[in-house]
């Protein structure tokens, strides 16, 4: 069975939990304990040598970073609507795993590590302009389409989602972003979609 090494307040574990749902895919949870440094621990270490969750065990795979796993998952367990093959939309998809990793990374991503897990280290006013620019940017991509890339979901719109929704636990307000506002609606839609702290499911009719 599928291992997933993580913790909840993860924005990047939480986009793997969700990729493993919306696949239908049934996975073993282990929680790492990050407040007390265990993913610092020699055995988490030989795992990732970097000491960051997500990872994912899969057999005898074993892979760290979060955007690396949407990948692993879309090939070995979708199929091509989550990741196209053809060179051209499939550039277009990973362009937005780039800006997962780097833009919303940060800013709304470090915004909210300084808020909510008191990382005085970020430079706080950098971390909010960033948020703006690409919040801005996304919004506008948005405008006149309903899924980043393409007619349908991919792992571009799973990799984008959960540190742009959870952009109000870096005190960033989504409010002025209305595109932004229902594609994260239309997100939570998704057959298979979960939630996470920060991240409500929508109410069952």
């Amino acid at each position: 069975m599928i291992q997933l090494y993580g913790h909840e307040l993860s924005g990047n574990t939480y986009k793997v939990k969700l990729m493993l749902s919306l696949l239908g895919l049934d996975y073993e949870w282990i929680q790492v304990d990050l407040l007390s440094g265990a993913h610092k621990q020699p055995e988490f270490l030989t795992l990732n040598p970097f000491g960051q969750v997500p990872v994912l065990v899969d057999q005898t795979v074993v892979l760290p970073d979060a955007q690396a796993i949407l990948v692993y998952l879309a090939r070995q367990y979708g199929n091509e609507s989550w990741l196209p093959l053809a060179a051209e939309p499939m550039s277009r998809v990973i362009r937005w795993l780039s800006t997962a990793a780097g833009e919303i990374r940060q800013g709304p991503e470090s915004a909210r590590l300084y808020h909510l897990f008191k990382a005085t280290s970020i430079n706080l006013e950098r971390a909010n302009q960033g948020a703006e620019f690409i919040l801005t940017q996304l919004n506008h991509h948005l405008e006149n389409r309903e899924w980043l890339e393409l007619d349908h979901p991919t792992i571009a719109d799973v990799a984008v989602f959960p540190y742009v929704a959870l952009a109000p636990d870096g005190k960033i307000s989504l409010e002025n972003y209305s595109h932004v506002l229902t594609w994260s609606d239309r997100m939570k839609q998704l057959p298979g979609f979960v939630g996470m702290i920060g991240i409500t499911p929508p109410v069952a009719a």
